[in-house]
């Protein structure tokens, strides 16, 4: 089992961090004022706080709270998702049983640690049940489209997102017991390459990567943040089955994901029109606004600790 010292270390580092971002933000607000750039940052870390806490309740509370918790976040997200896509009274069906079925089953079959069905569940059954579910209502009317929407959101938000408390369930040889610090090590390494990437790109950057998509993000804050995220994954080897090395590659593989998953995001919320996909989060817009990194990293990440340290 994760001993209370090893929580307790991680616990005391991320909320070290912080409080250092929390103080500098207040000096940037007394020697700078109250600008856009300042505000942002500190609403920012303000909503870190409260993530942080939540996550490490979620963690002291075992395989349930985790699984409970991200079930959760996958339902806000997914209602955020499908709120800003074409619906049509034909879809009402498709929809109940995406949120009240679906959804809670994924999260069931993680439970029980189902590999074989929780790995195939919505991106096969669930990809072939929905399509006939809706076209028996007899509405053709941008059929593909409803369809296709409904299940991008699924296997963003559920599927893909899942594959966080997963991690918990993956057999490691002299890991036995501490796979709740792989979740710590995934959202940590990705999350803080965000915030680098910002910071970075605010400090450094001079070149656009995709103006149209994420104005803010450039080249210089995107290869600063993450190649100092893979440094920072590099530093928590000592809480995962890795090498050095090895947490290295693997937190640089779980950034540069995250970030053109970021991308892909931002092109989805432009073709919609919108800036952010919800307002729940003071500073950091919905739920799919915190995913968008994590669920492009978590599967990957997953399936490559699962092939190479899981006995499974």
């Amino acid at each position: 089992m994760t001993t209370p010292a090893e929580f307790s270390t991680l616990m005391i580092g991320v909320f070290a961090i912080l409080i250092v971002a929390t103080v500098i933000s207040r000096m940037l607000r007394a020697r700078s004022g109250n600008t856009e750039l300042v505000g942002n940052l500190i609403a920012r870390i303000n909503a870190w706080w409260g993530m942080v806490a939540l996550l490490a309740v979620a963690m002291i509370a075992g395989t349930a709270g985790v699984v409970i918790l991200f079930a959760l976040i996958s339902f806000a997200a997914l209602r955020e998702f499908l709120t800003l896509t074409a619906k049509r009274r034909a879809d009402h069906y498709a929809l109940l049983i995406s949120f009240f079925i679906v959804l809670p089953l994924q999260y069931i079959l993680i439970w029980t640690n189902w590999y074989g069905m929780y790995s195939i569940f919505i991106p096969v059954y669930v990809f072939l049940l929905l399509p006939i579910v809706a076209v028996l209502r007899g509405d053709t009317e941008n059929f593909l489209v409803r369809i296709a929407e409904t299940q991008w959101g699924l296997m963003i938000c559920v599927f893909s997102a899942s594959h966080v408390p997963a991690l918990i369930m993956l057999d490691i040889a002299g890991f036995e017991g501490k796979n709740v610090l792989l979740i710590a090590f995934l959202v940590v390494t990705v999350q803080i390459s965000d915030v680098l990437q910002y910071v970075w790109g605010k400090l450094l950057g001079k070149r656009k990567i995709a103006p149209r998509l994420s104005p803010s993000k450039t080249w210089e804050g995107f290869l600063a943040g993450v190649f100092s995220a893979s440094l920072i994954g590099s530093g928590l080897w000592w809480m995962t089955p890795f090498t050095p090395f090895q947490a290295f590659v693997l937190a640089l593989m779980c950034t540069l994901l995250g970030f053109f998953g970021g991308l892909v995001m931002s092109a989805i919320k432009r073709d919609k029109g919108v800036k952010d996909w919800g307002h729940l989060i003071a500073g950091h817009g919905g739920f799919v606004d915190r995913l968008d990194s994590v669920v492009f990293s978590a599967p990957i990440f997953f399936h490559i600790v699962r092939y190479f340290w899981s006995a499974v």
